[in-house]
């Protein structure tokens, strides 16, 4: 016999099941022992993208404390065009942080620079402002921008795969640090997936209204496989 109440706490279970099997599949999986220092060489990590998998450990009996240590965020790194110099901290580096579930960057952004738009896909971004005034914030997924201008010792957090962006407003170089809830967060950077990804050059004139040379501008500018 159908017993409504019944259906609709069942309804509800299987609801409350499918939201924890999402949320259980939105992290990284909680880890198995207390750490877990990959048994490879950074070389071999790096070569084979490895780091976001499972690797085997090494026996504790070797591990020692610089496996829990990262000492290269003491000074900014090279600059690129954009005034943007970025150190990430991840397993590929830093072995300590391997089957943890965070990750970790420093951002240095020169006067009048910026972080063009772009969003990790796998995690969460946290970041706080050491030194500077920075311009930034997120877009969600209704166009709406949220976005202000942060100063030394003020934190803001970048949600999960929302595009974000950064630029330096003030009259010396930003320092800002951020951190990730993923050991993997990925990068996808908004003008180099666009125009540097080989999408068919019609589809991006009727997109954004631009012309055939100007496409070509920005190709030749965020595609590094054509020539300069």
């Amino acid at each position: 016999m159908f017993n409504k109440n019944n259906f609709w706490l069942l309804l509800m279970l299987s609801i409350f099941s499918l939201n924890l099997i999402t949320i259980t599949l939105a992290s990284d999986p909680d880890p198995v022992q207390d750490y877990c220092i990959p048994n490879q060489t950074f070389e071999s990590i790096k070569t084979h993208h490895t780091f976001h998998t499972i690797l085997p450990c090494k026996n504790s009996s070797q591990v020692t404390a610089d496996d829990f240590i990262f000492s290269n965020m003491k000074t900014s790194g090279n600059f690129s065009e954009t005034g943007l110099s970025v150190i990430p901290a991840n397993p590929t580096n830093f072995p300590g942080l391997n089957t943890l579930g965070m990750s970790f960057a420093r951002t240095d952004i020169e006067v009048g620079g910026i972080n063009p738009p772009h969003f990790h896909p796998r995690a969460t971004e946290l970041v706080h402002v050491v030194q500077g005034k920075v311009y930034t914030g997120f877009v969600d997924s209704n166009n709406r921008v949220f976005a202000r201008i942060l100063e030394q010792g003020e934190v803001m957090v970048f949600p999960r795969g929302l595009v974000h962006f950064m630029m330096n407003v003030g009259d010396e170089v930003v320092t800002l640090f951020g951190s990730f809830n993923g050991q993997n967060p990925g990068l996808t950077k908004i003008p180099s997936a666009v125009f540097g990804s080989g999408i068919d050059e019609e589809l991006l004139q009727k997109a954004f209204g631009l012309s055939s040379k100007q496409i070509g501008t920005m190709k030749r500018k965020l595609d590094p496989k054509q020539e300069r």
